[in-house]
């Protein structure tokens, strides 16, 4: 049975020196990731960003992966995301999904598709359908 959760999260992104000549020739953008999710997820998320821009005002590309530790509206464990997402000339297309057998504790088995809402004020929130085997 497929479950929905929401709620706001605070993020905060690094930007990370390039540790080898292949990132140095690579000219993307790596960044660390550091989460706080509230509301029906209340957990904290660490990860990773590569990211590239182009010429083009508002075209983009990231990957990311981060693990998530907390609980999901009180079931404890963690999980990991996978991001894959690209901006057309400002039209975004996001997909985050739950790496397949990453859960853990009371989240083993958990599977779904995350959603980011970013408002005009620029505050962060999420919408999460997921199902727990």
């Amino acid at each position: 049975m497929t479950q929905h959760a929401s709620g706001p999260f605070d993020v905060k992104l690094t930007p990370q020196q390039p540790d080898s000549e292949v990132a140095k020739a690579a000219n993307l953008g790596r960044m660390t990731i550091d989460k706080q999710f509230h509301g029906d997820l209340n957990a904290t998320s660490k990860g990773e960003m590569i990211a590239a821009q182009t010429e083009v005002k508002g075209s983009a590309g990231y990957v990311a992966i981060e693990r998530v530790t907390g609980t999901l509206k009180g079931h404890g464990g963690s999980f990991v995301l996978q991001h894959s997402a690209t901006m057309t000339r400002g039209v975004p297309d996001l997909s985050i999904i739950i790496v397949p057998d990453s859960g853990t504790g009371e989240l083993k088995g958990i599977t779904g598709k995350m959603n980011i809402i970013i408002a005009p004020d620029g505050k962060h929130s999420y919408t999460f359908d997921y199902s727990i085997e």
